[in-house]
């Protein structure tokens, strides 16, 4: 069996320090920031995507989009990990799957340069076959293709993946991707997102995914 995990709001918890430098960010150029809550709807697509959300719709040229991207990008490099935990229980689970002969990966739309490093301090004991996140030339999540590239990876068909998530944007996901479909709700969103945004089984805590 491969499990599929997003990585913010279903691995990591990540929320403050993509709050923070995006704040920084923000109050470097005099822009208005927001409430660490607020961010649990900015992220889930793509940093540039936060970026957008983040600023005033006055001022969403793409000339300030990038110039607010670059800057928060270089910042989040360097703080990427002050506050940022794993979710309670969710290496432990993962340790189980790979003792059970499981195939792991993550698909992310956080930008692959920000994911190694990541990956390798929080994560040292868990063999990843796929740890794929934006890269130039590969439409992010909703759309299939990070998953695409990971089921090739793997070696693995649709039927013997589960995709496991905390958005309606990885709901999306993996229906577009053809997989079985998992929300969480120890992450950034509600049981209505992810009921609405169509997943097959919600759970509560990493452990339920022992029990598939």
């Amino acid at each position: 069996m491969l499990y599929i995990f997003d990585l913010d709001g279903t691995l990591l918890n990540s929320l403050e320090d993509l709050c923070n430098s995006c704040n920084h960010t923000l109050a470097a150029h005099g822009f208005p920031t927001h409430p660490l809550d607020a961010y649990r709807y900015f992220v889930g697509d793509g940093m540039a995507k936060l970026i957008e959300r983040v600023l005033p719709k006055n001022a969403r040229t793409e000339e300030a989009k990038q110039l607010i991207y670059n800057e928060f990008l270089a910042h989040y490099q360097i703080h990427k990990m002050d506050l940022t935990v794993p979710y309670e229980g969710i290496v432990e689970v993962m340790e189980t799957l790979q003792r059970r002969g499981d195939q792991l990966a993550v698909a992310s739309n956080k930008a692959q340069e920000a994911m190694g490093e990541l990956m390798r301090h929080y994560f040292p004991t868990i063999r990843f076959v796929a740890a794929l996140g934006k890269r130039p030339g590969v439409p992010v999540k909703p759309a299939p293709d990070i998953v695409w590239d990971i089921l090739r990876i793997a070696g693995a068909t649709p039927e013997q993946t589960w995709y496991i998530g905390d958005t309606a944007t990885d709901m999306r996901t993996a229906h577009n991707a053809g997989l079985r479909k998992i929300g969480v709700l120890w992450g950034f969103r509600n049981r209505a997102e992810l009921e609405a945004a169509g997943a097959d089984m919600i759970i509560e805590e990493p452990a339920q995914l022992l029990e598939l």
